[in-house]
């Protein structure tokens, strides 16, 4: 079925327990900033709402009151993204791909420490992996484009159809592939963030089959469990609304969203993570990056093409596709 053992992503991720609970900060301090701005919203919009001759006025406003505080939260959480990226997946991504590698690690805190200093050797300016991770994402989507193509020349009734709808399946599946590559990026002893991201996606291309089956079993398990978690999380949600104004009964399925969304960053994300790296690693050693997908990538996705430009410039304008070795 799948090529990763789960046994050993559950290990990974207790003996990176710092970045667990790291996570677990970030992603539930987020949530109860949507829960604190929304609720806040709301009661200023009911009191506004009172000055209103309209009867239907303090629920009208207190409605949009949360509306303006869920949007003022997810804006700021907009902003942040790039440190969020830089300081905590990235260097949770560093210890764990040391320790896939058999790597001794700090135990404790001094993980967290000791992998921004990773990652600060591998990448000079936080900018720089912000900029990576964006160009991989976007030329990760051209993987799907080339398979999903394919169908647009077989003249079978209704393919069209199903391969709409595999293809939507592939696309969420390839949700942690920027971070499978991020972490080849970092496992790569390489002085050059563009050049070696650019290796790793088109070697996940040419390993794309056996990487995507993966991903869809796994993507199915972490479905489930997210969709077990927002029922739980419905519970507490409803609870914390159940002192507001009646008609914002609804936010209680939003923030349960939130809930789940903020439980799946800080426990499913790293497990899948872990579990990817795991097949990625073992299903492109001893291989090169071929040339043929590098072109069909080039020509597929202007993403690709940037990150190609940038590999190249990086280079003087040649090229480099010997893999380095890990260190």
């Amino acid at each position: 079925m799948w090529d990763f053992s789960i046994a050993r992503s559950v290990s990974i991720m207790t003996r990176t327990w710092p970045f667990i609970v790291f996570r677990m900060i970030v992603y539930f301090g987020i949530t109860v900033a949507y829960i604190m701005a929304t609720g806040t919203g709301a009661s200023v919009g009911y009191g506004v709402g009172h000055i209103s001759t309209d009867p239907d006025g303090p629920m009208s406003f207190a409605l949009w009151g949360g509306v303006v505080g869920f949007g003022v939260v997810s804006i700021a959480v907009y902003w942040i993204r790039e440190y969020i990226l830089y300081v905590l997946k990235a260097g949770h991504i560093a210890v764990m791909v040391h320790l896939i590698d058999g790597q001794d690690v700090p135990d404790g805190r001094g993980q967290i420490a000791y992998a921004k200093e990773v990652v600060t050797q591998r990448f000079a300016e936080a900018n720089i992996l912000f900029v990576v991770d964006q160009l991989v994402k976007g030329a990760i989507r051209a993987i799907t484009g080339l398979i999903g193509g394919i169908a647009a020349f077989l003249p079978i009734p209704g393919l069209s159809g199903i391969v709409s709808f595999i293809n939507t399946v592939i696309r969420l599946s390839l949700t942690y592939v920027d971070e499978i590559i991020l972490g080849y990026n970092i496992r790569i002893n390489s002085s050059s963030p563009f050049e070696t991201a650019r290796q790793g996606v088109v070697l996940y291309a040419q390993n794309g089959r056996h990487m995507v089956k993966n991903a869809v079993w796994l993507a199915a398990v972490m479905w489930g469990v997210s969709f077990v978690i927002f029922l739980l999380m419905l519970a507490p949600a409803a609870a914390i609304l159940w002192v507001m104004p009646g008609q914002l009964a609804g936010w209680a399925f939003v923030l349960a969203i939130v809930f789940a969304w903020a439980f799946k960053a800080a426990f499913i994300e790293p497990f899948a993570i872990a579990s990817l790296m795991q097949v990625y690693f073992e299903a492109i050693e001893g291989q090169a990056p071929n040339p043929e997908w590098d072109r069909r990538l080039a020509e597929t996705s202007s993403k690709f093409r940037e990150l190609r430009d940038k590999a190249l410039g990086s280079f003087g304008g040649g090229s480099r596709w010997d893999t380095p070795r890990a260190a």
